[in-house]
């Protein structure tokens, strides 16, 4: 049985990524309208740079690149995957989008299938497959939700699974603050190259409000994902995922507290069919292997 300190961390850590994550998206909603979204994601590149390389000087850890090419293809997709996550931050329902998101497993799982020529199992299948139909249930083709933006947010997810696969490859040779660090390096140039061959007029002025939204993005942005790993190595992944799955109805309600979004009882459903088919998964993991972390976006 595991200890009950450990227990307390891992929902202590949870609860720091919950908020993170939440924090983040309301942030960049907040933020949309006064500044173009690549310089959204400029700034929280800068300063992952920053952050990241005053915690590798202090710990007087080096940040080496060994695997040059693969940095650059997994930040390319990842790059490609937040900006379309933000866009659909600013175009959905809060809620819509991170019910979308967590379909990532599900596809990590996929795309390790036909990639890296894992076996399929029938969990692993059960995961895809109740993915989808959570997908199709949160959007119910035909009906308003089935837009372009929610393609959009499905492509994040997508594109945040193949950047799990190159992330678990990179893993063998390079630490956690390595590979956030070279991530947040490449991306910065990225956004900047973006936000100026892209231009945009914002809808409204900067004002202080949004001073500390952007603090926001650029702290939360670390945080979430700093707190969610915490978490991964004080627990399993099955006792991890449940936890990480309270993020649905908590932003459901920040959502609808702060911008009206109804809270749609068949969201809650196909989050549970995604959710359902990943924990299914991971308890099958568990009795063939020792649990590895779900790969999630970083």
């Amino acid at each position: 049985m595991r200890p009950l300190s450990d227990l307390a961390a891992v929902v202590l850590w949870m609860a720091g990524a919950l908020l993170s994550f939440s924090a983040t998206a309301i942030a960049v909603r907040e933020l949309a309208p006064a500044l173009v979204l690549f310089d959204i994601l400029a700034a929280r590149a800068a300063a992952g740079v920053a952050i990241v390389g005053l915690v590798a000087l202090s710990r007087r850890r080096p940040v080496p690149a060994r695997r040059v090419p693969l940095h650059l293809a997994r930040n390319l997709v990842h790059w490609g995957g937040n900006y379309a996550w933000s866009l659909g931050v600013t175009l959905l329902p809060l809620a819509v989008v991170f019910a979308l998101e967590f379909t990532t497993p599900a596809w990590v799982t996929l795309l390790a299938v036909l990639i890296l020529r894992e076996r399929l199992t029938a969990s692993r299948l059960a995961a895809v497959v109740l993915g989808f139909l959570g997908v199709l249930v949160v959007l119910r083709p035909g009906l308003a939700a089935l837009q372009p933006a929610s393609l959009v947010v499905l492509g994040s997810a997508v594109l945040f699974a193949l950047t799990a696969v190159a992330t678990k490859a990179l893993t063998r040779t390079e630490s956690v603050l390595s590979i956030l660090f070279w991530m947040n390096l490449i991306q910065l140039p990225l956004n900047l190259a973006a936000g100026r061959l892209f231009p945009a007029v914002p809808a409204v002025a900067f004002e202080g409000r949004h001073g500390l939204a952007l603090a926001a993005v650029c702290v939360a942005g670390l945080t979430s994902h700093w707190c969610l790993t915490s978490a991964y190595r004080r627990g399993d992944a099955i006792l991890v995922m449940p936890l990480d799955f309270l993020r649905i109805p908590l932003i459901a309600l920040l959502g609808w507290r702060l911008y009206g979004e109804p809270l749609d009882p068949w969201l809650f459903l196909g989050a549970g069919l995604i959710v359902g088919g990943i924990v299914w998964n991971l308890a099958a993991e568990a009795r063939r292997r020792p649990l590895a972390p779900v790969p999630r976006r970083a």
